[in-house]
């Protein structure tokens, strides 16, 4: 019995993970697979001939390799205001609180964003920012802020605040107090902040959707989803894509592995 129980957690987690990582790896297959193995019944799942073929297709006949500039631009520009904003609005929330402020900032949160979607595009064409990659910075930046005060606001108060006025009684200012005390030991949190608005941002399709008229601000999301036209879908080519469009993020997520899981826990265990 005891030998049965210690079986089943690996056995349930190996199939979650073979649940989880299996669309992964059909995607990456199909990125490299021809047209007459993607449709094979039964299905090809390991032995195929690799072409390479639809990843010439995104980069050389398609714009993809623009589209992806555009979406690192966006995302990563409007990550890195959303938490230099968010942050300090984050620590004077932390320090002097204010319900019901921190509560209209969160509320932002609530309604959905398709209904922002109308007078969104009206205040952008007024200001001439259509079809630009600019629109799309303000944006993500307006919808990642409330996400970074409410995020932040809860590390911060955990970071003891006699350290800062042991920091202000030394001769610092409130904002170097803030930059060499309170930043410092809340860099995982902020670590785990980052990734979740880079992801949210690099992902986001619907306001890239609206704002794109043209390439100049068509983004990754809103490309793939060109690959589907009224005459065929091209699996392979947005195959290819969602490979391309995966790795960035991957990659990020796989450098800050140690600060995403300190800062996702950070706070949790208190004594």
């Amino acid at each position: 019995m005891r030998r049965s129980q210690r079986l089943a957690g690996p056995v349930v987690l190996a199939g979650a993970a073979i649940l989880t990582l299996f669309p992964v790896y059909w995607l990456a297959t199909l990125s490299f697979k021809r047209e007459v193995d993607q449709f094979a019944v039964p299905p090809i799942w390991f032995r195929f001939t690799p072409t390479l073929a639809h990843y010439y297709d995104i980069f050389v006949e398609r714009s993809f390799g623009r589209y992806l500039l555009h979406s690192t631009i966006a995302a990563g520009t409007s990550t890195l205001l959303a938490l230099a904003i968010g942050t300090l609005a984050a620590y004077s929330l932390a320090r002097r609180p204010r319900p019901r402020l921190a509560f209209w900032i969160l509320s932002t949160r609530m309604f959905p964003p398709i209904v922002s979607v109308i007078p969104l595009l009206l205040m952008l064409r007024w200001a001439g920012l259509l079809d630009s990659i600019a629109a799309l910075v303000v944006v993500y930046t307006a919808f990642h802020l409330p996400f970074v005060v409410w995020m932040m606001r809860g590390f911060f108060e955990e970071v003891p605040v006699e350290l800062e006025e042991a920091a202000l009684l030394d001769g610092m200012t409130p904002l170097g107090a803030l930059w060499r005390v309170a930043l410092p030991l809340v860099r995982p949190g902020l670590a785990a902040t980052a990734a979740f608005c880079l992801v949210i941002g690099w992902n986001e399709f619907l306001f890239a959707f609206i704002v794109a008229q043209t390439d100049a601000a068509v983004t990754l999301p809103v490309g793939i989803a060109g690959r589907v036209t009224q005459y065929e879908i091209k699996w392979g080519a947005m195959s290819a894509a969602g490979v391309v469009a995966m790795l960035p993020v991957f990659l990020f997520a796989a450098a800050m592995q140690k600060h995403l899981v300190r800062g996702l826990s950070l706070g949790a265990v208190k004594g």
